[in-house]
């Protein structure tokens, strides 16, 4: 389940409540990558706490998604 969300210019870091860290190119979800700063930090925990929603932008992510290293679809050779 997710208990934090980082990002920076270059990434996105899930924080999991077992202690582990996926981290993923920002690139690879252009919503996020051109969102502003104010934009990236409005998130909130959804699918039962295993995807993140940010409704600034309607992204929504899944740890399942960022475990198997799967780009958004509008992303081309990530």
């Amino acid at each position: 389940m997710v208990s934090e969300v980082d990002i920076t210019d270059e990434s996105l870091s899930v924080t999991m409540r077992d202690g582990r860290t996926i981290t993923v190119p920002l690139a690879w979800y252009p919503r996020l990558l051109n969102a502003s700063p104010a934009q990236r930090k409005n998130w909130r925990i959804a699918g039962g706490g295993y995807g993140i929603h940010w409704p600034d932008l309607d992204e929504d992510l899944s740890t399942e998604g960022l475990l198997r290293g799967a780009p958004s679809p509008h992303v081309k050779n990530p």
